[in-house]
């Protein structure tokens, strides 16, 4: 276990829907959750759990001395911009924030050797899978700004590990569903939008031609893997070490 009870892990996005329930889960561990947060999308009171530092990782100086602070022993990245529609009429902004801020937060991680990094990517990463469904090793082709974004940062943490950086896992999320999901959002998610309607008798809105399907996971097993893979650092790929895993 490379964690001891109390030990700092950074959480930015904390105190957005995924990272709220990561802080929760931490502290029941006994560690003590910081959330970093730009609070545009978080709400205060879904921090409970530990510290509160509002900030936006594109801003260096203040990630630096947020980490001098509690110098963390990991972090858990849950901070990003997830609308796909938007990420289609404002592809810029998703670059900006989910990839080049990703990029400041990895700068300052390495910096301060932080062992192990958690990132919270997306199944977007895979498009289209073809013939409906997608493995771990399915081909990543993503087909918008939102899935490329995350795609952009899953390279720069593999290519930072090689280099000697953090150690990491990219967590590629289908759709999560809980508890305290907000339906009342432009951008809400279907299970809390239908539960609304059903509860209200009014008729929810369905796009598309009612054939498409998702999958579904519930966020507190999300969440339990997300502690887990914090908790084991990843044996790093040998491809990408330059040693050749199986000489001729």
């Amino acid at each position: 276990d490379i964690m001891n009870t109390k030990d700092p892990i950074l959480v930015t996005g904390g105190a957005g829907y995924i990272g709220a329930h990561a802080c929760k889960a931490l502290a029941a561990a006994g560690y003590t959750p910081v959330t970093y947060d730009n609070m545009v999308y978080g709400h205060e009171a879904a921090v409970k759990w530990g510290p509160l530092e509002v900030g936006d990782i594109s801003d260096l100086e203040r990630l630096e001395g947020v980490m001098r602070h509690y110098d963390p022993i990991a972090v858990m990245h849950f901070a990003a911009h997830t609308i796909v529609p938007e990420s289609v009429a404002d592809p810029l902004k998703y670059y900006r924030n989910n990839t080049c801020s990703s990029r400041t937060l990895l700068e300052v991680a390495a910096r301060h050797k932080v062992r192990n990094f958690v990132f919270s990517s997306t199944a977007a990463v895979y498009g289209i899978p073809e013939g409906g469904g997608a493995s771990e090793d399915s081909p990543t082709q993503p087909i918008n700004a939102y899935g490329t974004s995350k795609l952009m940062t899953e390279w720069m943490l593999r290519d930072l590990a090689a280099a000697g950086g953090p150690s990491y896992v990219a967590l590629r999320y289908f759709n999560v569903f809980g508890p305290h999901q907000d339906p009342n959002s432009e951008y809400a998610a279907v299970i809390p939008k239908f539960i609304k309607a059903f509860l209200t008798e009014t008729q929810p809105t369905v796009y598309g031609d009612g054939e498409q399907s998702r999958d579904f996971t519930y966020v507190d097993d999300i969440v339990e893997g997300i502690i887990r893979v914090a908790q084991k650092p990843p044996v790093q790929d040998p491809s990408w070490s330059g040693e050749n895993p199986n000489p001729s």
